[in-house]
């Protein structure tokens, strides 16, 4: 069975953008390997504020299938992904019982938020950057959503970089 892993750049003090939805902040590390980190998904879910984001750039993920939630993006204007509005939670549950590899929950907080408080979020892993932006886009949306977790791993890179990887208590094995 597939886990859905929130995978994300965060600062020390708790954002995964900035006020303007920037991300200049976050520091190359030549020894992470994002080749391998790509490998391990052959799906990414995303928001459509990140998928905006992340198209105006040019950035595009080949061979893996991308979905988007958003109840304003019209599918037949974005074919290269597949955008899903009211039937998200259904549609996460079903990407997670289809063989494969793990889905990468793609930036979002307000989408974490949502995907975490229905149960759906196996894994948390920030990368945590050394840096404190003050404000800007949350690691977690104001929700009330409260989860208790377990570190199950953690590495320490040269440019300051602290990858931590939790499993949300209660989540499948």
């Amino acid at each position: 069975m597939r886990k859905l892993r929130y995978q994300v750049a965060c600062s020390l003090d708790g954002y995964i953008a900035g006020a303007q939805d920037e991300f200049d902040w976050i520091v190359e590390e030549p020894s992470f390997d994002f080749e391998a980190l790509h490998a391990q998904f052959d799906t990414i879910v995303m928001g459509r504020r990140t998928y905006e984001i992340v198209h105006a750039m040019g950035e595009r993920f080949p061979g893996k299938r991308v979905i988007v939630a958003s109840k304003s993006l019209r599918q037949e204007e974005h074919p290269e992904v597949e955008v899903v509005g009211e039937e998200l939670e259904a549609r996460v549950r079903e990407l997670r019982e289809q063989p494969g590899l793990d889905i990468w929950l793609y930036g979002g907080g307000e989408l974490f938020s949502k995907l975490l408080g229905w149960g759906l979020v196996d894994t948390v892993e920030p990368a945590i950057i050394p840096i404190l932006l003050g404000g800007g886009v949350p690691l977690l949306a104001s929700s009330g959503v409260r989860q208790r977790l377990e570190l199950t791993s953690h590495k320490v890179y040269p440019s300051g970089m602290v990858l931590l990887a939790y499993k949300v208590r209660g989540a499948r094995e």
